[in-house]
């Protein structure tokens, strides 16, 4: 943990979103350094400010616990415009409970959907073929397929 610690402070440092994330889960599991909340929601929302999806939803659900409705759900609702799946289903339960409107998750499952669809290219889909393809070889022929 030693040099991933520094690797991914060095890179927060410069402002990478997925080393602030990294970071905030280091400080709140306590693994290679020392546990501390607040170093952790630091990371955690300098990841998030950068665009890191998953901190940007997991602010939601610290804000949830905490009785932060209001601010959970613009959490979720920036994940959600992310491109984050899990958001939508936080969102879906929200909604079903009367704690978004319906323009609001409409928006957010918009948002969602665009942001799912700017990542889609020929690229990738030729690549998850030739995963998928691989797969079945492994499974057919063995490991060493």
């Amino acid at each position: 943990y030693d040099g991933a610690f520094e690797y991914w402070t060095k890179a927060a440092e410069s402002g990478d979103a997925l080393a602030h994330y990294e970071l905030s889960l280091l400080h709140r599991t306590g693994e290679g350094v020392e546990k501390d909340e607040k170093k952790r929601l630091y990371h955690l929302v300098e990841a998030a400010i950068a665009g890191h999806p998953e901190a940007r939803f997991r602010l939601g659900c610290i804000e949830g616990e905490n009785s932060g409705f209001d601010r959970a759900v613009k959490h979720w609702i920036i994940a959600a415009s992310l491109g984050y799946d899990d958001s939508i289903q936080m969102l879906k339960g929200c909604y079903k409970n009367g704690l978004v409107s319906k323009e609001d998750f409409a928006a957010a499952l918009r948002a969602h959907q665009a942001a799912v669809d700017a990542t889609k290219s020929p690229q990738r889909d030729a690549a998850e073929a030739f995963k998928k393809f691989r797969a079945s070889q492994q499974q057919t022929f063995g490991r060493n397929a």
